[in-house]
């Protein structure tokens, strides 16, 4: 399957139940190369069940993920990511015995590059990041924002068509926020992919995003540009209580 010619990633009609508990039901989503879309929801709402089904991790038990035309739905998680779609996780996973730069080489051998092609795409993205002079550490040596950021970089050495980022500004402090937003808002630029962003920080989600999908209970409560969203008095109550009808999302 040829990973440049991936316009589009979506989920269609997808539900997923673990035993009697459905962490996702009918839910439809679609992410373009290109944008950034948010996802986001109360705790508990279904999102990371959803980027697990987006990359393979979790299969749905029913509904599809389409790549354009193509269905990937029983697709491993390798598979997938060859196909395409990276992503990060909640905590970092790095192999933190080796290198950044090797935590990037091997994601890009991964991807089908030989050992010095891999090499050079790690350096090149790290030194975009501003990672350059961390490339020789250890990861075990990281300190938490490094660790976030290098998670990030190593779904970029899949050179994806899709990127999807688990909270990636979670325990970050505000200046570190910061940084990750105008590395996040330049990604689709520099990559040309699209990015798929679950984050708790309102200030992230409304600073980045061109669309927010709004997920509650396991399903689809509202999508809309940010400002959709910050007014939408739905989501306002889902977030904030019943009596938040004339209050806004914190950003």
């Amino acid at each position: 399957m040829s990973r440049s010619s991936k316009e589009r990633l979506e989920a269609r009609g997808v539900a997923v139940a673990f035993g009697g508990i459905r962490a996702l039901s009918g839910v439809d989503l679609s992410l373009k190369r290109g944008e950034i879309l948010g996802l986001i929801g109360p705790n508990g709402a279904g999102k990371t069940t959803m980027v697990n089904v987006l990359s393979g991790f979790q299969r749905p038990t029913s509904g599809a993920i389409r790549l354009d035309d193509i269905d990937v739905s029983r697709l491993s998680a390798r598979k997938i990511a060859q196909a395409g779609v990276a992503r990060s996780f909640q905590a970092a996973r790095l192999f933190r015995a080796m290198t950044v730069e090797q935590n990037l080489s091997v994601a890009a051998i991964g991807a089908g590059l030989a050992r010095r092609p891999a090499r050079e795409r790690a350096l090149g993205i790290l030194d975009w990041m501003g990672l350059a002079g961390k490339a020789d550490l250890r990861c075990d040596s990281l300190s938490y924002g490094d660790e976030r950021r290098v998670s990030i970089a190593r779904a970029l050495a899949l050179e994806p068509s899709f990127a999807l980022l688990d909270e990636p500004a979670s325990g970050m402090n505000d200046a570190e926020c910061e940084a990750l937003m105008e590395l996040i808002a330049r990604l689709p630029e520099r990559f040309g992919c699209g990015v798929l962003l679950i984050e708790h920080n309102m200030k992230v989600i409304m600073g980045v995003c061109e669309r927010i999908h709004v997920l509650d209970g396991g399903q689809s409560l509202a999508e809309g540009s940010p400002a959709d969203i910050q007014m939408n008095p739905v989501v306002r109550r889902a977030y904030l209580g019943e009596k938040a009808s004339d209050r806004t999302l914190a950003i």
